[in-house]
């Protein structure tokens, strides 16, 4: 299957991508992890969930770049549990399979304080590799996107700055240390890299919506419990997600790799920067 590499240069004035295993404050992750980059791309074709597509984006790779210009923290209450809308339109939560309260009102439902942090300005370099088919497709729904696009929350919108099929022009094999444009991702497992200064992360790369084990092709079909049905249903919508370990690589730093060992790195022309991507750990 012929393959082509699309580049994608984003701006986003906000962004929070959450990072699941922080509780006592809602930790971001530095960049956008893959799975939120492909839930974004799925939402500008309308194919919900890959489905349409399913497989091609299976073999979709992507290498995110870049970062923010500064972090802050926001104070905020967060509403716990379920959301849903009563039978007579009002908005209504619901915590544990309790009492289903209105969000507003003289009753007001539960909400938890605190702290999140969040990332200002955002400058994002964004690689997708795949199939000639879909990023063609995903190309020409980027150039023209029929919505407002966002990375993470709904209110983090992007801007496209710009669109174009690059190539990547040579490969090089390097040893002793390696010095990347732009702070980037790195697959953990087996890269040798002889410090261990640098952050590492959890993050999901591919998330499955199940309707008993069948994938769903459709946000409508997401099934759950909810305050017109308080007797409840016994099948819900189940959320797969798989995560994978990286490297954040960071601002100024060389990545010193072990002692005799080479690594293979890809040169890609964008505009008239040079932008290095590890050939094996830099494609999630």
């Amino acid at each position: 299957m012929e393959e082509k590499i699309l580049f994608v240069k984003i701006f986003q004035p906000y962004a929070q991508y959450r990072n699941p295993f922080t509780f006592y404050y809602a930790q971001t992750y530095p960049l956008p992890p893959k799975s939120t980059i492909l839930g974004m791309l799925q939402n500008c074709l309308d194919d919900w969930y890959g489905y349409n597509f399913n497989e091609m984006w299976k073999g979709i790779r992507v290498s995110i770049h870049g970062g923010f210009e500064s972090i802050f923290w926001n104070y905020q209450s967060m509403l716990k549990g379920d959301i849903s809308i009563s039978s007579n339109g009002i908005l209504i939560n619901n915590v544990e399979g309790k009492q289903w309260l209105p969000l507003y009102g003289s009753i007001k439902s539960q909400r938890s304080p605190i702290y999140q942090q969040e990332l200002f300005n955002g400058h994002l370099y964004v690689f997708l590799r795949g199939s000639s088919e879909l990023i063609e497709r995903i190309k020409e729904n980027l150039e023209k996107p029929r919505k407002v696009l966002y990375l993470g929350r709904s209110e983090d919108v992007i801007f496209i700055k710009e669109v174009k099929y690059v190539e990547a022009l040579e490969r090089e094999e390097v040893e002793g240390d390696v010095k990347l444009k732009y702070p980037t991702y790195i697959k953990e497992k087996n890269f040798p890299i002889r410090m261990t200064k640098y952050p590492v992360y959890h993050i999901p790369v591919s998330v499955v919506f199940k309707n008993d084990d069948i994938p769903i092709k459709h946000k409508a079909q997401i099934l759950k419990k909810d305050a017109r049905n308080l007797a409840g249903i016994s099948e819900v919508t189940k959320r797969e997600v798989k995560f994978e370990t990286v490297i954040y690589t960071g601002y100024d730093y060389s990545i010193i790799l072990k002692r005799g060992i080479k690594i293979e790195l890809e040169y890609i022309k964008v505009d008239n920067e040079e932008i290095r991507i590890i050939k094996d750990y830099g494609w999630l």
